[in-house]
């Protein structure tokens, strides 16, 4: 299948109790056993529940890849790839991430006995220089939050296989309509699901993608153990989304390129961060591993003022100020803030974080619409 019939068909089939054509809701806990161990499949919905397997083969199919896993949200889904790792193993990962993740890595598993290293990775050679054998995982994210920096998959998968280093890469941004990291050579792929595979802003979800049976295996493990699933409500949310990602998708692109130009042409603003750019950093590896640019932005202000930033969220209509990004609305925020306000201060500006940056999530609605909102916001 192609990845458009993939979203809707993909790793999917009609239920066979009647047939129906979405996957149903099965809200139960556990499951009838006609002799101990004697079940259809299911004993307890911890371990499994077929409304979130259709959503766990859904997630596989249209990454290309073989096992898929939900969870309760993205940062649960990160916490499942951490625990593949024990005291005095070590990290390397993009220096420039969610703010969740920092905040997971440094507060909680670095007291565990894990090392951290935050790396600037747009040159991908870069990470060699931080890889030893204590290493185990290189954590990317591209493009990432919130500049937008593209790293290049390929060129890093390279590096992890030649140290026998697992790469995950977190491909909520782009999302596989745009890139798919285990063709690149990644071993997992995360998403926050909550973002653009729900795409409604009304549900909370993480998901990881693996081709190796084994990691999968481990994964699945860690998932049952630890317990941080989705509930059967949630699974059939993100189900639905999915089947529209790629039409979604192409109005975040077309969007998100309008909305960029106008920005960058503004005679108030300084910098604009768009991976579209052919100035971007990096923008010919975003156009080999990515089908478009996406509809996530950020710009900062000429003269880097913190009031003004904030008076320019505040003004915004169309575009909602909120945590979060991907769904079909527009939303602003303010990284240094919101997003990004666990990194501190020091550390958030040698990575482009300035007071004055504005993340944009582009969303569907009229691009004319878009543009004058900003215009009234702005001034």
């Amino acid at each position: 299948m192609k990845f458009n019939t993939k979203t809707i068909h993909g790793g999917q089939e009609h239920d066979k109790a009647y047939g129906s054509v979405m996957p149903p809701i099965y809200q139960t806990s556990t499951y009838a056993q006609s002799t101990p161990g004697g079940h259809k499949g299911y004993e307890y919905s911890r371990t499994h529940n077929p409304t979130r397997n259709a959503l766990e083969n859904a997630f596989a199919s249209i990454e290309n890849g073989n096992y898929g896993l939900a969870f309760g949200s993205g940062l649960a889904a990160i916490d499942a790839v951490i625990k593949l790792l024990k005291p005095g193993d070590e990290v390397v990962s993009t220096n420039d991430l969610y703010g969740g993740s920092y905040r997971l890595f440094t507060k909680i598993y670095a007291d565990f006995g894990i090392k951290f290293h935050f790396v600037g990775m747009q040159n991908a050679a870069n990470i060699k220089n931080y890889i030893n054998k204590n290493t185990k995982l290189i954590w990317v994210e591209t493009p990432t939050n919130p500049m937008m920096n593209i790293i290049d998959i390929k060129a890093t998968s390279k590096i992890a296989k030649a140290h026998n280093v697992l790469l995950a890469v977190d491909n909520t941004f782009a999302t596989p309509y745009l890139q798919l990291p285990l063709d690149l050579g990644a071993d997992i792929v995360m998403h926050s699901a909550t973002k653009y595979l729900g795409g409604h802003s009304d549900v909370v979800m993480g998901a990881l993608i693996v081709k190796d049976k084994d990691l999968a295996d481990r994964l699945y493990f860690i998932q049952n153990a630890s317990g941080a699933i989705c509930g059967p409500q949630d699974s059939f949310l993100v189900l639905r989304g999915i089947k529209t990602l790629h039409i979604r998708m192409q109005r975040h692109c077309e969007n998100g390129k309008v909305v960029a130009e106008y920005l960058v042409n503004h005679p108030k603003i300084e910098n604009v961060y768009w991976p579209g750019f052919e100035s971007h950093p990096n923008h010919n590896i975003a156009k080999t591993q990515m089908k478009d640019f996406g509809g996530m932005i950020s710009f900062t202000t000429k003269g880097n003022n913190y009031e003004e930033a904030i008076k320019i969220v505040e003004r915004l209509k169309i575009f909602t100020l909120a945590e979060s990004l991907g769904g079909v609305e527009s939303l602003c925020g303010h990284p240094a803030s919101m997003t990004h306000a666990s990194i501190p201060k020091d550390e958030r500006e040698k990575i482009g974080v300035v007071d004055s940056l504005i993340r944009l999530s582009v969303g569907i609605e009229d691009e004319d619409d878009l543009i004058e909102d900003l215009k009234q916001a702005i001034g």
